[in-house]
């Protein structure tokens, strides 16, 4: 259903060393990094969609996080969520809610939220049980 998601960033350097951090605790892969024009993208191995792509606004006006807008990211278990809200902290994010099961969405679903450096909101969830 979605080709790809674009997040606007302002800085590609500190965004790609936030990103190249982060995304791989998700299984993502860098599939391309282009400096000079300020973008890049990953991908879940083996698949060509979809694509998770940062890069400066096609404008060139500054980039800039639009109230109630978020991207959700899938991590395969409720470890991964943990492991990637923490490789996020620590590469400059804002939580913007810790790890934790929130049942008011449903019985399994385990979500941790923060900010980019850019101020981007971003989801990292798991909707499965904990394995027994």
């Amino acid at each position: 259903m979605i080709s790809h998601v674009h997040i606007g960033i302002g800085d590609f350097d500190r965004a790609f060393a936030f990103y190249a951090a982060v995304l791989p605790v998700l299984g993502l892969e860098l599939k391309f990094s282009d400096p000079d024009t300020g973008w890049a993208g990953w991908m879940m191995p083996g698949v060509a969609r979809p694509l998770f792509l940062i890069g400066r606004p096609f404008d060139r006006r500054a980039a800039s996080p639009g109230n109630g807008q978020m991207v959700a990211l899938l991590a395969p278990d409720r470890a991964a969520v943990d492991r990637c809200h923490a490789a996020a902290l620590a590469r400059g994010a804002t939580s913007e809610g810790a790890p934790g099961l929130r049942p008011h969405y449903h019985a399994n679903y385990y979500g941790g939220y923060f900010r980019d450096p850019d101020g981007n909101k971003l989801c990292v969830c798991c909707h499965q049980p904990e394995p027994r």
